[in-house]
């Protein structure tokens, strides 16, 4: 290396050792291997010099270079973390975690499902892909009725052609597998997820959540039925709730009927929420039809029942002044955590 580089490298190196911060050393390295710095100037000088010397002279600024960023890096090291210990308030509150909740759904859905439990309903879970037997013959609806047709349902492609799988519509073939694994007496609450090619809207989702709740005993009666109805309605709405029984049609009871609750954002003297009415639809029920009854193995001349259902959403909607079901769904947290 010829005398004036040996020099240079010296007085670098003292320059280097000598800096007090990261900022300094920032400086040196831009002064020494910037783009306009000295050892570029050096590189610069190559095409003047006689064509022997190029070659060595060229390998010295190049080693020399080397040299100085290692020595560059090696002083960085030091000065590692000491900006952040500058500027790190001990004093300072942490930052408290996000910390998880139940969704406002499942708290509803829990809590309906524990006011049916101190009723003696026990909680029973069901598969969400069915077959045709439970989710439509076992249930007395027969091949001709709409909700057949492949396009009113989700089917699902199977390997075997001559067994048809669904996406349960509701939750009452759950019912029938209550009824085939727990002879009756026994009385079960069915909750979970169903699915209908519904178009989503501010009251329509194509997924949504049910509670159904089932008894079968050698005497119960339609009084039995409005008991604990009238029971579940004045716990989740308030002891003032009324109930308002409709007669209705389901293809799995009969007699059938839906059931009304007393506003009770208005106290019943008729508001938006209840249409000026009154009175809100919760849900719907009935005695357990006796083709359900049999399809379940159960013989209907002993045994009798009643069975009842009621959307999740909708009830946490009126619960909670909900006016689109579609906010349950978007995860916002400016909703999901007020619950």
């Amino acid at each position: 290396m010829p005398s004036d580089l040996q020099s240079l490298e010296q007085e670098a190196r003292a320059t280097i050792e000598a800096a007090a911060d990261a900022r300094v050393l920032n400086d040196v390295r831009v002064k020494y291997l910037g783009r306009k710095g000295v050892l570029q100037e050096l590189m610069g000088r190559i095409p003047s010099l006689p064509l022997e010397e190029r070659r060595g002279f060229g390998a010295s600024v190049n080693g020399l270079k080397k040299a100085l960023e290692e020595a560059i890096e090696a002083k960085g090291r030091t000065f590692e973390g000491q900006g952040s210990s500058r500027l790190l308030d001990v004093t300072l509150p942490g930052q408290r975690p996000l910390v998880g909740r139940r969704h406002p759904l499942m708290q509803v859905e829990q809590e309906i499902c524990a006011i049916f439990g101190r009723l003696g309903l026990k909680a029973f879970r069901g598969p969400e892909v069915e077959t045709e037997f439970y989710n439509f013959e076992a249930l007395n609806i027969p091949l001709e009725h709409p909700s057949r047709d492949a396009f009113d349902t989700f089917y699902i492609k199977t390997a075997d052609k001559g067994k048809k799988l669904l996406l349960r519509s509701h939750t009452s073939p759950s019912q029938i597998r209550a009824l085939m694994q727990c002879p009756p007496p026994m009385a079960v609450v069915v909750p979970g997820r169903v699915y209908r090619p519904d178009a989503v809207d501010a009251s329509h989702s194509f997924m949504f959540h049910q509670v159904e709740g089932l008894a079968v005993d050698k005497d119960i009666r339609f009084s039995d039925l409005k008991g604990v109805l009238i029971t579940f309605a004045r716990e989740m709405f308030g002891a003032e709730t009324r109930l308002r029984f409709r007669p209705s049609f389901f293809p799995f009871t009969e007699p059938s009927a839906e059931v009304d609750i007393s506003c009770f954002i208005c106290g019943a003297k008729g508001c938006s929420v209840c249409k000026q009415s009154g009175w809100l639809e919760i849900l719907g029920c009935g005695m357990v039809h006796p083709h359900v009854l049999r399809s379940a193995g159960v013989d209907p001349r002993r045994w009798r029942g009643y069975a009842f259902g009621m959307g999740v959403e909708r009830i946490a909607m009126l619960k909670y002044g909900i006016h689109d079901i579609r906010l349950f769904f978007e995860n916002d947290l400016r909703l999901l955590e007020q619950f």
